[in-house]
């Protein structure tokens, strides 16, 4: 059943993240530096995302064991063509003018700006026209010129298959992407993978539900624990995953991170507080 405190956390984390999705009134994130972790569901759940120009946002948790959590299941099946299998899978980072073409930013600003930003916003109100004032051009978005690559390499339907395709395409880029994977816990990838595909049909509430069973279980494994300590606290970046090839992760193993919980994600009672 796992940690009851560890499972307790992710909860009122996910409810969190379910109560800022529903809240009625506008909710403005400001995005600068790293966004990554509990930061996103702080910030990707909001009516307003604002990023600065040092804006980097990732979905790191397959390199630690882990799977893209707070609403990941919901915003990257959503984000232009196969552009959020490839974060999920690979931990790629995306800038500002990648966050703005992929819809994780509704608007970019200058980092110089973001504390006149907040200041118009508490003395004037009224996000859209705020916001639109210091709102700029972020410039090209090197994600949009890799979409094709990315939808012909991560339509795939494993994550075998994904590396194949890669393997096959000419270039730094792919043969970047296929090493990068080849990095990551097996069953993080194929969990996440799976929340790609299923998170893609489902409402948010339910994208938080499946979030609440997989971390359900998670602590039942050993790559979270290994994915920590190698790259958190022993920092040697050598995780031992167990199992450590892909093609030791059966269908029926993924299946059980996904199936029903006895005790699932109550998100009935967030508008009572």
């Amino acid at each position: 059943a796992g940690d009851p405190a560890m499972l307790a956390f992710y909860r009122e984390e996910y409810r969190l993240n379910a109560f800022i999705k529903r809240y009625p009134k506008p909710y403005v994130a400001a995005m600068d530096g790293i966004v990554m972790g509990g930061g996103v569901g702080l910030s990707a759940h909001g009516s307003h995302r604002v990023a600065g120009e040092r804006l980097m946002f990732a979905m790191p948790e397959t390199g630690i064991g882990f799977f893209p959590d707070v609403g990941g299941t919901f915003f990257l099946p959503r984000m232009p063509g196969r552009t959020g299998t490839w974060l999920a899978l690979t931990a790629s980072r995306l800038g500002q003018a990648d966050a703005l073409w992929s819809g994780f930013a509704t608007h970019a600003v200058a980092s110089a700006d973001l504390g006149a930003v907040v200041d118009a916003l508490a003395e004037k109100g009224d996000p859209d026209t705020t916001l639109a004032a210091f709102a700029r051009p972020a410039g090209d978005a090197p994600a949009k010129a890799l979409l094709p690559v990315v939808d012909r390499c991560f339509s795939a339907g494993t994550v075998e298959d994904i590396l194949a395709r890669l393997d096959a395409e000419d270039g730094e880029w792919a043969a970047k992407q296929a090493a990068a994977i080849r990095q990551k816990s097996p069953t993080s990838l194929k969990i996440a993978l799976r929340q790609m595909r299923e998170g893609a049909g489902a409402s948010f509430e339910d994208c938080m539900r499946i979030e609440y069973r997989i971390v359900s279980r998670i602590p039942a494994g050993v790559d979270f624990y290994e994915g920590v300590r190698a790259v958190i606290i022993d920092k040697d970046h050598a995780p031992k995953w167990r199992p450590d090839r892909l093609e030791d992760v059966t269908e029926a193993a993924i299946d059980a991170y996904f199936a029903p919980l006895a005790n699932e994600l109550d998100l009935a009672a967030l508008d009572a507080g």
